[in-house]
């Protein structure tokens, strides 16, 4: 599929620059009340690029911009620790790194998985699409995991105490048995 065949590139090139630069991401913009982002810490948000860099042609056409940029920042998360409780890059639980992401990109989420799983436009696995959310039951009955679709069978989560954020398959056996459905977030607020 060409959306795999983007994201596997998306995922190639942000492996590589960091790779081989050696450069460690600055926190995120913050959004403030007003509209204007704020570096976490305070520090006001530096003022954009007069060059900005166009996205890249072939993703951009097969999702739309917020969604692209919604998976650079979760994809730049990959190999932070798993935290019980954490919402940030020094740790995350599944829900805290749902919220985090979108937070990023202002849709603020509900922080506990159920209130996530309430929130947004439910959808069938046959729609899921990148920047979806998709839930699974790993602990007890109903949606206990959330986690951020990269594709239609790809996604991005904050797995357990023995885990980093990571890429995984829905189609494995595991998660395949576990899926309870998925939810799409396009709201500029969401919250419960």
């Amino acid at each position: 599929m060409k959306l795999n065949r983007a994201i596997a590139c998306l995922v190639a090139a942000l492996s590589t620059a960091c790779a081989s630069t050696g450069h460690v991401p600055r926190p995120f913009p913050v959004p403030t009340a007003d509209g204007r982002g704020a570096r976490t810490g305070g520090e006001p948000a530096p003022a954009p690029s007069p060059d900005p860099v166009p996205a890249a042609p072939e993703a951009a056409a097969l999702a739309p911009p917020p969604a692209v940029s919604l998976l650079v920042t979760a994809l730049a998360l990959q190999g932070a620790p798993y935290r019980n409780g954490g919402a940030d890059p020094r740790g995350f639980d599944c829900s805290g790194f749902t919220q985090y992401v979108f937070g990023r990109h202002g849709i603020a989420l509900p922080r506990e998985t159920q209130a996530q799983f309430a929130a947004g436009e439910p959808i069938g696995r046959a729609e899921v699409e990148s920047g979806d959310l998709v839930f699974f039951s790993t602990v007890a009955a109903g949606a206990t995991h959330v986690a951020i679709a990269l594709d239609d069978d790809q996604f991005v989560h904050a797995p357990s105490e023995r885990g980093v954020v990571r890429i995984e398959r829905i189609s494995l056996p595991y998660w395949d048995r576990r899926f309870v459905g998925a939810r799409r977030v396009r709201a500029a607020l969401v919250t419960r």
